[in-house]
């Protein structure tokens, strides 16, 4: 077997497909694993066992088991007990669970790395947690989480490629298809290969690129704090959020 130039522009189209089909994939799981990790973030860092202890049972599970054995549970085991999902909808589920989980370590760290004395400065003004979390901490936190959000983007984009066990014809499962019918293993998989590194190597550039320009910002003025970023005497109230 070699590396067959010609047969490239034949199987083009139905590799591309396949690429369209991961990209989609890409952005529909991560969309909803962003939204997702939030709420079970503040959940992980609430006083209240209600809410800690099933975010936290959710997280460890999740992150402490395969995704792949996640996938095949939803697609293959939970028809015996009468629920049956189609193969994309076992797969965004599966996988939009599996990343909140990773993504909601991200957040959670992300808002405890912001000066707690920010926290208490805006309590001791009469706002409440809520306004606090959504005006001081959070902005300042998402600052920080951008730069390993996107490398998580990155590494989502190559796992799709476990959807193929579901039949799902993204990437992977359209050259799986190709190489059983023409046998051009080393043409097909070194083609995926470099499609894989055409959308991944520009995006870890801009990722990294943000994070220097990032890092290079300097902080706001008249800040105090180990982590500054709401400046003295600009503190919201609560009349001004009226």
């Amino acid at each position: 077997m070699r590396f067959d130039w010609a047969a490239i522009p034949e199987m083009m189209p139905a590799l591309l497909a396949g690429l369209r089909v991961t990209v989609i994939a890409t952005i529909v799981i991560m969309g909803i694993a962003l939204i997702v990790a939030l709420p079970i973030a503040l959940a992980r860092m609430s006083h209240h066992a209600l809410l800690r202890v099933p975010s936290t049972i959710y997280v460890q599970v999740l992150r402490g088991t395969p995704v792949l054995l996640q996938l095949f549970y939803l697609y293959y085991v939970l028809p015996f007990a009468g629920i049956q999902l189609n193969a994309w909808a076992a797969g965004v589920i599966g996988m939009s669970a599996a990343y909140s989980a990773y993504l909601s370590e991200i957040y959670r760290a992300g808002i405890e790395a912001i000066d707690r004395g920010q926290t208490e400065a805006a309590l001791s003004l009469g706002m409440s947690r809520v306004q606090v979390m959504r005006i001081v901490v959070l902005p300042q936190a998402f600052r920080i989480v951008i730069p390993p959000i996107g490398n998580m983007f990155i590494g989502l984009f190559k796992d799709t490629s476990l959807l193929s066990i579901l039949t799902i014809r993204e990437l992977m499962f359209q050259g799986q298809l190709l190489a059983a019918t023409n046998f051009r293993h080393i043409t097909i998989f070194t083609v995926i290969a470099v499609l894989y590194l055409a959308v991944c190597w520009p995006s870890a550039s801009i990722i990294d690129r943000l994070e220097k320009r990032l890092k290079a910002t300097p902080p706001d003025k008249g800040t105090s704090g180990q982590n500054q970023g709401w400046p003295v005497g600009q503190v919201p109230t609560p009349e001004t959020m009226a």
